[in-house]
């Protein structure tokens, strides 16, 4: 029986029983990832989520930290003031934080997810878990002074009060408030596109039964563009006065790192940057046709011939060097020698298509989908176990726990994903491009562009290329029963979902079919993701994650030199039956495995090399941008308040209150009544400045606190208001 199998998901963390192994944050973060298969597919919106829940991890963790800045917590955050004055600081200081994050991610996860086609399935294991750690759900309480609980419930609270502001307009189930599409839709299961009006722009897709990356399923539909005016979302780590607010149809359209415009098709005359619009659709016709396992073609898959890429292209004219246009693959020359083990890594020969096909199903994230920013967690999580690594800041200092880890990076790389999604959803809004499969059959209703001698010439036609691109003559099966379809463009390629009846056992295989009929290598379900292609989100979150990682771990290889993934014989595929061979995939640092991430969007029919470049060369920029943002945050020392003698609380309380003095150590303190009358002795003690006065039990009104330096020389006095819930 063929398995569907999510990214790591054999080696992730089950939730019962709950294993000892694993920090607290690392069992709410596979909640996280488990609300997202379950959901809709939507990159941006889950990258959000996996900010945000991070976001309220760490501060549910620095609350608690001597060292170590909150990021929303006391702080005031793109014109969002999230107030906080501090919680008391318990003795068991982990179980603390572990308690808070719990609540946090709970009450974020029951909120964001209400809606979600899985809701049922992830709020019964989020009940369980809370259930097995000892929490009472029925806690809600948000008074942060009254303990860990109510700490992690009022971080909810405040994280959703953010996202409500935050641009996303969740209020509104994240719908598109202005963009509308300039073609009407293509119906994918019928021939040729005569629809499209303008091949430069995004065309949406219909289908009779639309099933999204997630598995859910839509029936007659076509899906809108996802999150066209995502620029405009609060970001991270960047600044939004480096934004350009561009303009169409009198709606704004933020665009941060800007690539400028790709190569446009230009259907009135050759030459000039549409050649090279036409070079780069054609080489995604072209890799389609390396997807046949019958070929017999095999390669070395290792990181001894794969990877290791020194630069990547300065412009379109240079991609025809570094992409292998009849082969596939790019420049990379691997590694002679693994540094960690300094012993040779070992060949991986194996067939070709099989490899490629594997890619464009692994990367793509398979039917229950974390979306590629969950998948580079789920990558976190998996280095994370690995014994070989040292889980020290950038390879240095002090030796973290897991919690402190996983904490510090879920934060750094959260970020760091929800950055790409507004930068990269911000330029595909704006410029609005064509997926492969508009383009090519777009291009080959118009005809050939290669030669004016020949039939069915155009200007804005596919270029032909012999063996791979080519014209029907008569006598050629393609022809028709008439003869209708000669002189029509035929392209050497993955034949598609209609020569597969049961993909559990089919193969497609690769043939000659008619160009108006040609296909990505994916579900005819879901044929291509719901928003244009330039730039690719795949090639910059995966960059932007391999930057993180590397500055995270101080190391730009993989614990112990290599990170694999293994791919059983005729069970891996879903799209059809595969591989047809055991194989593993191989990487030696974490930039080799997103530079084969991006290459497994053009063998997936996807996206073309345009849109792939760019994304690598800005993926590569905020993750390293969002890192050393992120580390600010933990390496920030809170800065003591200003002290008053005096103070009255106008917001009543009813747990503790905080005092802010110029002491440390412990100091007795009496708590009496507005009359006058002694209610209560404690000791408390003072840390950084700060200390904390309970008020468990003490009847509702006004109370006065004093502290004593000494038996009878008064130190301070303070009014509160006490107000039970």
């Amino acid at each position: 029986m063929k398995k569907v199998i999510s990214l790591f998901l054999l080696l992730s963390v089950l939730l019962a029983p709950l294993p000892a192994q694993h920090s607290v944050a690392r069992l709410w973060n596979e909640e996280v990832l488990e609300g997202i298969r379950g959901d809709l597919a939507r990159p941006t919106v889950h990258a959000r989520n996996l900010f945000h829940t991070s976001l309220a991890m760490y501060d549910a963790w620095a609350a608690y930290s001597e060292t170590g800045d909150t990021y929303l917590l006391g702080k005031t955050v793109h014109g969002f003031t999230c107030p906080f004055t501090g919680t008391p600081i318990p003795e068991d200081i982990k179980a603390a934080q572990e308690e808070a994050i719990s609540f946090a991610v709970y009450r974020i996860l029951r909120r964001r997810f209400a809606d979600s086609p899985g809701w049922r399935d992830l709020f019964y294991e989020v009940d369980l878990l809370m259930d097995s750690l000892g929490y009472d759900r029925g806690n809600v309480s948000t008074d942060y002074k009254c303990g860990p609980a109510e700490l992690g419930n009022y971080i909810a609270e405040q994280v959703i009060l953010y996202g409500l502001q935050d641009g996303a307009n969740e209020a509104g189930e994240y719908a598109n408030l202005y963009y509308e599409p300039v073609n009407p839709p293509m119906f994918v299961e019928a021939p040729g596109n005569p629809a499209i009006l303008d091949l430069n722009r995004w065309q949406p897709l219909a289908f009779t039964n639309f099933i999204d990356q997630s598995g859910n399923p839509f029936g007659n539909f076509a899906p809108p563009f996802v999150s066209p005016e995502w620029g405009r979302v609060l970001p991270f780590s960047l600044n939004r006065n480096d934004a350009e607010i561009l303009k169409r149809d009198g709606n704004d359209y933020w665009v941060y790192h800007d690539p400028g415009p790709p190569p446009y098709l230009d259907t009135t005359a050759v030459g000039g940057l549409s050649e090279e619009y036409k070079w780069g659709y054609a080489l995604v016709a072209v890799w389609s046709s390396l997807l046949d396992p019958a070929d017999g073609v095999l390669i070395d898959i290792s990181p001894a011939s794969v990877g290791n890429i020194s630069s990547y292209p300065a412009d379109v004219f240079e991609y025809h060097d570094f992409y292998n246009f009849f082969e596939g693959g790019d420049t990379g020359q691997g590694y002679t020698v693994n540094p960690r083990t300094g012993q040779y890594y070992s060949p991986q020969v194996i067939h070709r298509a099989d490899y490629y096909r594997v890619l464009a199903e692994f990367w793509a994230d398979g039917p229950d989908s974390e979306t590629p920013p969950g998948h580079w967690f789920t990558i976190f999580n998996y280095i994370s176990e690995q014994p070989e690594l040292v889980k020290k800041m950038r390879g240095q200092g002090p030796l973290l726990d897991d919690l402190e880890w996983d904490v510090k990076g879920y934060f750094a790389l959260g970020g760091a994903m929800h950055d790409v999604a507004v930068s990269v959803w911000g330029i595909k809004g704006w410029y609005d491009t064509v997926r492969p499969v508009s383009a090519i059959r777009g291009m080959a209703e118009l005809g050939q562009s290669s030669d004016p001698a020949l039939p069915n010439y155009h200007p804005g036609g596919l270029p032909l290329i012999p063996g791979y691109i080519e014209l029907i003559e008569a006598g050629d099966p393609l022809q028709g029963q008439s003869g209708e379809y000669i002189h029509e463009i035929k392209i050497k390629a993955w034949r598609g979902p209609n020569f597969i009846e049961d993909p559990r056992t089919d193969v497609a295989g690769v043939g000659w079919v008619r160009a108006n009929f040609w296909w990505p290598y994916q579900r005819p379900t879901f044929v291509s993701p719901p928003f244009a292609g330039y730039i690719s989100g795949h090639s910059t979150y995966s960059r932007a994650a391999a930057e993180v990682l590397t500055a995270l771990t101080g190391d730009p290889f993989f614990p112990g030199g290599m990170g694999e993934f293994h791919c059983p014989k005729n069970e891996f595929l879903v799209f059809e039956d595969g591989p047809s061979t055991d194989l593993t995939l191989q990487w030696a640092t974490y930039r080799d495995a997103a530079d084969q991430c991006s290459l497994s969007r053009i063998y997936g029919g996807i996206h073309p090399p345009v849109d792939d470049i760019p994304g690598r060369k800005i993926g590569q920029e905020i993750g390293v941008e969002a890192f050393e943002f992120a580390e600010q945050y933990f390496n920030g020392t809170k800065a003591p308040r200003e002290v008053s003698a005096f103070k009255v609380f106008p917001n009543p309380t009813s747990c503790a209150v905080q005092i802010e003095l110029a002491y440390e150590g412990e100091m007795p303190v009496k708590i009496y009544s507005a009359d006058g009358r002694l209610e209560r002795e404690l000791s408390v003690r003072f840390a950084n400045k700060q200390g904390f006065v309970n008020l468990d039990g003490l009847a509702n009104g006004l109370h006065v606190i004093v502290g004593f330096k000494g038996e009878k020389d008064r130190f301070f006095e303070q009014k509160v208001v006490v107000q039970a819930n």
